[in-house]
């Protein structure tokens, strides 16, 4: 049966108002595949990019859970929700927060950049849902401030980010401590590599596998192009250009490297752009400060690294930028994810240097749209585009050439070359009077 309203999914009536009060009506694809599913009781593996609404598909499973079975007295966590980053923990405890609002239930975080004391509500044991990072509920863990015998559901959010952060480790340390659970669901933008499938395998219990993709529809309410750049000057002249037009009302520019973003900021601010910056090892203080800069519209650019704009999750950003293309087609469609969201439109642009046009193409192929290119009357480039690399058959032109080079060999004397005049070639000669092998003393 296909699921078309969130009603049909059975839903506490407290749930479902709090959807109806966020303006939600119908399941994403996601959510209509992996709701049923997790409700069920059954492990979740779940291919979802950014965008797709995944986080309110293991959220409504787990928060029906609590309603249905519901404990007679205050206990340790129940749910355990394990993200790659703090903001994304955050984000997800917020959303939590908001769906479960009608109801009675308790969510907290554990992330790091937070004073340890400061978790004292999870000391409380009075949670139901806790939302972490690996790092700090590690610590708990191990120094025995979090109970991991009652958690039920464990999730894992954006599971291969945690892998390409070299968490694997710690989260294979925290399944085992959280042997006694009944479920664990998983979540990951993409499933392909034999890494997030063996590491699926050793977590998860004959899972359900769902999968959604963005759909035609919404991949194009983000319109995508590029302007081609001589260099970093002409770059940096284009994006100034670009975040002084009036349609540019929220912005996130990407760069690849955390030098490249303090320069940026900078060049920017001296052209009387205002912004905010994301970076790795930021103070937690200063992370939310630059966030909440950006939406409450005291600024309306904030730069970021990809590291550090992980599970960012900013309403109505109308552009994204790409300074630096990044290293990976995935990596593309995760930054453009940031716009275009909630059904409205959003518009992605590249800044392309002449190094850059190869993996242009990779992304044109990975999202199966070839990107157009643009220019700025003012601001042209003054060099050529590559041209395409020469594949097939060679130019006329080569094949003329080449058979001038045959003719000019072919009328060359031949000069017959002797056995003799070769076989010494490259031996050294021994000076007159030297010993043989067979001269000297037996």
């Amino acid at each position: 049966m296909t699921v078309t309203t969130f009603s049909e999914l059975e839903l506490d009536e407290s749930l479902l108002t709090a959807l109806q009060e966020k303006g939600f009506t119908r399941p994403t694809a996601i959510q209509a595949a992996a709701i049923p599913a997790a409700l069920e009781g059954r492990d979740v593996l779940g291919s979802a990019p950014t965008g797709t609404g995944k986080t309110a598909a293991y959220l409504l499973p787990v928060l029906q859970h609590l309603l249905d079975f519901p404990r007679k007295k205050s206990g340790p966590p129940r749910i355990l929700i394990v993200t790659p980053t703090r903001e994304l923990a955050m984000q997800v405890a917020d959303h939590a927060r908001e769906l479960a609002k009608h109801t009675h239930l308790d969510i907290a975080t554990i992330t790091g950049g937070v004073a340890y004391m400061n978790h004292a509500e999870v000391f409380s044991e009075n949670q139901d849902i806790v939302v972490a990072t690996t790092g700090r509920l590690l610590q708990y863990i191990k120094e025995e401030n979090f109970d991991c015998r009652a958690v039920e559901t464990l999730i894992l959010d954006e599971a291969d980010r945690m892998l390409d952060m070299g968490f694997a480790q710690d989260i294979e340390t925290i399944a085992g401590e959280t042997r006694w659970r009944k479920q664990t669901l998983l979540f990951s933008a993409t499933l392909e590599g034999d890494n997030i499938k063996n590491f699926a395998e050793r977590l998860l219990n004959d899972p359900v596998a769902v999968e959604a993709e963005p759909s035609n529809t919404e991949r194009k309410k983000i319109q995508q192009w590029y302007y081609r750049a001589d260099d970093l000057e002409h770059k940096t002249k284009l994006l100034i250009h670009l975040l002084k037009q009036p349609e540019v009302k929220r912005a996130i520019v990407f760069v690849r490297k955390r030098e490249r973003l303090h320069e940026l900021v900078t060049w920017m601010h001296e052209a009387g752009v205002r912004s905010s910056y994301l970076e790795g090892e930021m103070v937690q203080a200063n992370r939310n400060e630059a966030i909440k800069r950006l939406t409450e519209g005291r600024v309306n650019v904030l730069v970021a690294t990809d590291v550090a704009a992980r599970g960012i999750d900013v309403d109505d950003v109308t552009h994204v930028i790409n300074f630096d293309l990044p290293r990976t087609a995935d990596v593309y469609l995760h930054r453009i994810g940031r716009t275009g969201r909630a059904g409205r439109k959003g518009t992605a642009i590249s800044l392309v240097e002449a190094h850059d046009h190869t993996l242009l193409g990779k992304i044109g192929r990975y999202v199966d749209e070839s990107l157009k290119a643009r220019v700025i009357d003012e601001l042209r480039p003054t060099t050529r585009a590559p041209g395409p690399k020469v594949t097939g058959k060679p130019s006329k032109k080569v094949l003329a050439k080449r058979k001038e080079n045959k003719a000019k060999e072919d009328d060359k004397p031949r000069v017959k070359k002797r056995h003799r005049d070769t076989k010494n070639i490259g031996k050294r000669r021994k000076p007159s009077g030297a010993e043989t092998p067979d001269s000297g003393a037996e």
